[in-house]
């Protein structure tokens, strides 16, 4: 079961191939000269339920087909399903979108629509990058800081964090917000295609929340109790807006503020950190360990931090 859970996963989340535990699969092949694994792992991927109604691209499930069929080749006799599965596969028109979903430690799975490109339209706001992956692991040990609270996310992307929190963490409202057009559509979508609307608590709204022109009777009518936000420090002239936002939102009230981020370029990062100070906003290092829930690469530098006067 472990070995289907560490194909599984990786795949509905369309991890870069070459990290699967192809190794494991190819001493079993050599041992046991049996296609039972490949069969087992078939049906936990592209022909299970999730990938029918939630297809990852067809360019990634081609490939991911062909690397089985590889494997298969030098260790058992040919399976027949592996090949209609691809058969059926080569003949799908590829697109610009495809759905990623991430399996949930209780069974519950969120699927979201995403660009296949990482920047599209001029944002970087269609995919889902490692800092939210992290927060939202995070958010899943640390419940009580959203349970029966109003939250309010900045920079909501294409929504991992905010839906898994409502699927799991139990607010009593949650405001996604994002300032770009045709990513408040994708979140929205979203939003509605895993249900969360429909449920009762949270009450949740999509907002558009530009950080440059809101006011303080915006936030204030938002009255979060905890602010996140998740790789939203990649431009200085975005952190500048950013800083101005969350002095607005601690000038409002006093919210618990998580701020989490994939530190690619040093000076940015340590730039953002200069204009909080100079605010008047303090931050403690909040990074730590987490259970590991999804798949991604865990070489990358993360850091969250919580925000105070």
């Amino acid at each position: 079961m472990d070995i289907l859970k560490d194909f599984q996963a990786p795949f509905f989340a369309m991890s870069r191939l070459p990290s699967f535990p192809w190794t494991f699969l190819g001493k079993d092949l050599e041992s046991n000269k049996s296609s039972e694994l490949i069969s087992d792992i078939l049906k936990q991927t592209c022909l299970h339920s999730l990938c029918r109604k939630f297809p990852p691209s067809v360019r990634y499930r081609k490939l991911f087909l062909c690397q089985l069929i590889k494997r298969e080749a030098a260790g058992c006799d040919p399976l027949d399903e592996l090949y209609d599965a691809l058969a059926e596969v080569v003949g799908a028109e590829d697109t610009s979108e495809c759905y990623k979903s991430y399996l949930l430690p209780g069974g519950d799975s969120v699927s979201l629509r995403e660009n296949v490109a990482m920047i599209s339209d001029g944002t970087t706001g269609l995919v889902t990058w490692e800092a939210a992956l992290y927060l939202t692991e995070w958010a899943l040990e640390h419940q009580q800081a959203f349970s029966g609270r109003t939250v309010l996310e900045l920079g909501s992307g294409v929504g991992l964090t905010g839906i898994t929190i409502c699927r799991s963490c139990s607010p009593k409202r949650y405001v996604f917000s994002d300032c770009h057009p045709r990513v408040l559509q994708t979140l929205q979508d979203n939003v509605q295609l895993n249900s969360v609307t429909q449920r009762a608590p949270p009450h949740v709204t999509v907002q558009e929340l530009d950080w440059s022109t809101a006011t303080e009777e915006q936030i204030a009518l938002i009255g979060a109790d905890t602010v996140i936000a998740a790789d939203v420090v990649y431009d200085p002239e975005v952190a500048e807006s950013l800083v101005n936002l969350l002095k607005t939102i601690l000038s409002s009230s006093n919210p618990d503020i998580y701020i989490c981020s994939t530190v690619r370029n040093l000076e940015t990062y340590s730039g953002f950190k200069t204009q909080l100070e100079e605010a008047g906003i303090s931050h403690r290092v909040m990074t730590g360990a987490v259970s590991h829930v999804f798949p991604y690469s865990r070489g990358s530098a993360i850091e969250m931090i919580q925000l105070y006067r």
